[in-house]
């Protein structure tokens, strides 16, 4: 049986052995008997694809496809009106992309990606964002270029694409290493930067708890377990 193009996507979801039957029905001369055997296919196709249970309009999704599948000549008392692929609205053109991106190592999404950050207004939600992205361009240098990129390299080329407005601190973004992954394939968490007095403060507890430790491994060498007498 010779299968027309247009029907090979329904014979792919419902199987050709269903697609057999509702051709049959053609030659089916009693009205009421075709009728109920359209009918028996219809629920037939309902559990090859049970999904289409989730649907709203699940019998009207069915009955088309049985009428598309008869060639859109099945003439049965059917609870819905059977529309054919000629009633059916075609799918909106996709618009392709006619602008090349400025760098290709990372592409139209990453210039989308600069230009919402650039727009936000909240200094730290941009300053946030801006790490993100430049995590992003890093993964993606690495990924067209085979090798390595240093940290300046892409803070100059997110500045180049955002225009001046996407920019953060050279020395902090090594310090924390804020363009790298962990381990674990998650980013470095953002370390708020403290204040000196905080991080002095922090340093003299250190040093003190350290002599502490120290003293106490010293006191338990310098201890002599009592002996006991021999038995």
């Amino acid at each position: 049986m010779t299968i027309p193009v247009e029907h090979n996507l329904l014979v792919r979801e419902y199987g050709q052995s269903t697609y057999e039957l509702v051709q049959q029905l053609r030659t089916i001369e009693d009205r009421d008997e075709r009728t109920r055997r359209a009918q028996q296919l219809v629920q037939l196709m309902l559990r090859l694809q049970p999904g289409l249970r989730e649907q709203q309009d699940v019998q009207q999704k069915l009955w088309n496809h049985l009428y598309i599948m008869a060639g859109e000549e099945l003439d049965v008392d059917a609870p819905v009106t059977m529309q054919g692929t000629l009633n059916q609205a075609k799918p909106a053109r996709v618009p392709y992309p006619t602008k090349a991106p400025k760098l290709k190592t990372y592409g139209r999404g990453v210039e989308l990606m600069i230009e919402q950050a650039s727009a936000l207004e909240d200094p730290a939600e941009r300053e946030q964002a801006t790490i993100t992205i430049g995590r992003t361009m890093k993964f993606l240098y690495r990924s067209y270029n085979k090798e390595n990129a240093k940290d300046v390299t892409i803070l100059k080329h997110l500045k180049e694409l955002s225009g001046g407005k996407l920019t953060l601190d050279p020395a902090q973004v090594d310090a924390q290493n804020l363009f790298e992954f962990t381990t674990n394939g998650r980013p470095v968490p953002f370390i708020v930067p403290q204040p000196r007095s905080d991080r002095n403060d922090r340093n003299d507890r250190r040093g003190v708890n350290n002599r502490r430790d120290k003293q106490r491994g010293r006191s338990k060498k310098g201890r002599q377990e009592p002996q006991q007498p021999p038995q």
